[in-house]
């Protein structure tokens, strides 16, 4: 049974409030349910861990991953 308003199921958006460069991270924490601080840190932990891979992974998301309507 479909709720009024709501849709079905969870849409991942980049987040305007709690952003610091595009709102991955953000958009993240929002969808999972975490503190977007903890995705953060393991974000720049994996990007030195794998010599700078994560920094392309980071673009892409930026351009598939729609803002916040």
């Amino acid at each position: 049974m479909e709720v009024e308003g709501k849709p079905p199921y969870k849409r991942l958006y980049r987040s305007e409030e709690d952003r610091l460069l595009a709102g991955i991270c953000g958009g993240l924490g929002e969808y999972f349910g975490i503190d977007p601080v903890i995705i953060r840190l393991i974000w720049i932990f994996s990007t030195f861990a794998t010599s700078g891979m994560c920094i392309l992974l980071y673009l892409i998301c930026w351009i598939v991953i729609p803002r916040q309507p």
